[in-house]
């Protein structure tokens, strides 16, 4: 197992890298000007230019920002938040976006659990049909415009909750999109748990534990939900890594100062802030490929034959 995980760590690390010099690279020949340049003359970005060493060879830059990179350094913004250091804005942004998005990863991951275990438990009935027809609902709508029905009657008309996010009362306020945010998760989840359920639950070793007398809860903890769990976690993957880093129109309606909306800020202001938007296309890879390697890992605690499979093919 030890191997197994540091062979994926290994491979992890490699990963990075390789999309960090990636986006590096396309962010430098991108065309455009990342200075605001209404406000600024042309003698005033060739001087920023030199000064942020954007004239340099891309391999010298490319060194320059890793070594930077290695001691949490993301650089300085070009157009946003008058070049306040990138690293403490995303530390603010991202607070509010883990919060929020770690609410919504819990409701949807519970809330689609207990769905898809309940339609899958009551195939063919009332119960897997509603359950079916929400799933659907709940893919086919997006959080966006859920989350505006939601502003309308439950804070437009009832005046429950905030219409707009209020950081000095975060949960309060973070209740609405967070809901909104777990609607396609919880949808996702709930179809696939109540489809891999129902196929494991017509497997030969079901039906084996079910003639040794293995009925109930048991049955279902110990051989049909854990046996359904590993396409349940590779699903929840990358939805997890959407979750935590923001939906960008929910942000953005919501009003809520997140990584979402500074991306969206930093595509759409004045000036296009490229390192604002290669700093967190690196934070979304490296969230990405840090859940991906805790899926590969949990692959193996779920399911021994990965780790067998993979000491056979290192041999």
């Amino acid at each position: 197992m030890k191997k197994y995980i540091l062979k994926r760590i290994g491979l992890a690390l490699a990963t990075l890298l390789l999309i960090i010099f990636v986006l590096f690279v396309l962010v430098r020949i991108m065309p455009g000007n990342p200075f605001p340049s209404e406000r600024m003359s042309a003698e005033q970005i060739a001087n920023k230019r030199a000064e942020m060493g954007l004239d340099d060879p891309i391999l010298v830059q490319f060194g320059r920002y890793m070594m930077g990179l290695l001691h949490g350094d993301f650089g300085k913004g070009t157009s946003l938040y008058y070049g306040a250091p990138i690293k403490t804005v995303i530390a603010t942004c991202i607070s509010n976006s883990f919060r929020i998005g770690g609410l919504a990863i819990v409701m949807g991951t519970v809330v689609g659990l207990l769905l898809g275990i309940t339609a899958a438990l009551n195939k063919g009935h009332f119960l897997d049909h509603f359950c079916t027809v929400f799933s659907i609902l709940g893919v086919c709508v997006p959080g966006y415009v859920f989350l505006i029905f939601l502003q309308y009657y439950f804070s437009y008309k009832i005046s429950i909750f905030p219409y707009f996010f209020d950081g000095s009362r975060f949960l309060y306020s973070s209740i609405l999109p967070a809901i909104s945010l777990s609607l396609f998760t919880m949808s996702t989840v709930a179809r696939f748990t109540r489809n891999e359920m129902v196929e494991v639950m017509d497997s030969d070793y079901v039906h084996l534990a079910e003639s040794k007398g293995m009925y109930g809860a048991k049955l279902v903890t110990r051989h049909i939900l854990r046996n359904a769990l590993i396409p349940i976690v590779t699903v929840l993957a990358p939805l997890v890594v959407d979750l935590l880093t923001g939906a960008l129109v929910i942000e953005k309606i919501y009003g809520i100062n997140g990584i979402g909306k500074l991306m969206v800020d930093a595509i759409a202001g004045e000036g296009v802030d490229y390192n604002y938007v290669l700093a967190l296309g690196i934070l979304y890879s490296a969230l990405y490929i840090g859940i991906m390697l805790v899926v590969d890992i949990l692959y193996g605690v779920l399911d021994p034959r990965i780790r067998v499979s993979a000491k056979e093919g290192d041999a």
